[in-house]
């Protein structure tokens, strides 16, 4: 049955067939990544590559990544609501949207990574108080229920609920309190990405990730930060273009991708300064202080090229790209500039969780590389396949670009 009386009203869709084929494929992704995640939790972690040197591999980097990515949901909710820059209106939704399918992804891929899932409420009943990793457990967890109720109004939209009278009162009198969710999660996701980084900097035994701070927290505390809400606003705006590419239809207003192009800019440019000083103080004196030097904090395959390609090609080169107004008015250039400034968030979320580990901090030591199993890349495809699914879902049902029928009808 042609579905067109669910879409979004005033838009059209594709072929019910050509959807069902491309959800058959997203449901392929997922039966590979049920594969990998019965092999973990019937026969173990020894299914994958980790092992007493890397306690931390694929999962953590993706998990890490995605959570980073993920940012543009509450900063955008932030700007939007809270500050009421009204142009962002436009992309808040989908903000929303992709930080509800990061969030609750990464959740999903760690309940295989503790290895028996059935026991993960041990850490809210039984909270390691000392451990910055439980204010991170907390807070990503009650921040998915936030993105839960900041999506359900898009979800209660659809042109065939919101005919039921109940159900759209209920929908618009969620937007009116809309700001007290959006405050929620800025401060819920604000935190949790701070304690991300600052876990890595207060590994003393660590050289890599190591760092002097600011009173009681580490100076990656806050980098950690600045890097998350810097990349998020770019990976909401990259997955726009890329359905706007994929469907050949307009979705949101050039403007609002430009104005979230600057965002991005700005915050870039001041992580980068940050940044910079933060790795160049790193080499000069906490490394040497720590007996080493960055020859043996970079060694094969994690050679110094992954240094320049942090913070060179995806850190001041994107950088500069999105401070410039050419740059951000032509639609291939601004994808390639938040293309590269995403790419830098995920290279620097694998160095400090996989490089640090391979460097030898005792002498019987020596210098180990990580390679995972199939096992874990299956896991690790599990949020590329349920974000695919969920996303294509919403796109055809739920109105989550606002702007979309005026932008057709021009």
């Amino acid at each position: 049955m042609y579905d067109s009386r669910f879409w979004p009203k005033g838009v059209t869709r594709g072929h019910p067939a050509l959807f069902v084929f491309w959800v058959l494929i997203c449901l392929g992704i997922l039966q590979f990544f049920a594969i990998g995640a019965f092999m973990c939790l019937i026969f173990g972690l020894n299914q994958t590559g980790m092992n007493d040197y890397y306690a931390f591999g694929l999962w953590i980097v993706v998990d890490l990544a995605v959570i980073a990515l993920g940012a543009g949901a509450f900063f955008t909710s932030f700007l939007s609501y809270i500050l009421k820059i009204k142009e962002l209106k436009n992309i808040v939704n989908v903000a929303v949207l992709i930080g509800f399918i990061c969030y609750t992804g990464a959740i999903m891929m760690l309940g295989i990574d503790i290895g028996q899932p059935i026991r993960g409420w041990f850490g809210f009943w039984h909270a390691n108080v000392h451990s910055m990793l439980t204010e991170v457990m907390f807070c990503i967890t009650t921040y998915a229920i936030v993105l839960i109720i900041e999506l359900l109004p898009s979800v209660l939209e659809n042109r065939q609920m919101v005919k039921v009278p109940a159900i759209g009162t209920f929908a618009h009198n969620l937007h009116r309190i809309m700001i007290v969710f959006a405050g929620t999660g800025t401060f819920l996701s604000f935190f949790h990405q701070g304690s991300l980084g600052g876990m890595f900097g207060v590994l003393y035994a660590r050289p890599f990730d190591y760092r002097d701070g600011f009173m009681i927290w580490p100076w990656t505390f806050f980098l950690f930060i600045l890097s998350a809400i810097a990349a998020g606003p770019s990976f909401t705006t990259l997955c726009v273009m890329i359905t706007e590419k994929v469907s050949g239809r307009k979705l949101v207003p050039h403007k609002t991708k430009m104005l979230m192009g600057k965002i991005s800019g700005l915050l870039l440019s001041a992580y980068m300064v940050l940044k910079l000083a933060d790795t160049y103080y790193w080499a000069k004196v906490l490394v040497p202080k720590a007996g080493g030097s960055l020859d043996v904090m970079y060694q094969a395959p994690y050679g110094e090229w992954l240094l320049w390609a942090e913070l060179g090609v995806c850190g001041v080169l994107p950088a500069i790209m999105l401070l410039m107004p050419r740059v951000r008015q032509s639609y291939g250039l601004l994808f390639l500039a938040m293309l590269l400034n995403c790419t830098g968030a995920v290279l620097n979320r694998f160095v400090f969780t996989v490089q640090s580990l391979a460097i030898p901090v005792l002498p019987f030591e020596k210098f180990l590389a990580y390679m995972p199993t199939w096992p874990e890349v299956a896991v690790g495809l599990l949020i590329i396949g349920y974000g695919f699914l969920v996303y294509s879902l919403a796109y055809r049902y739920l109105p989550i670009f606002p702007k979309e029928a005026e932008l057709t009808k021009g």
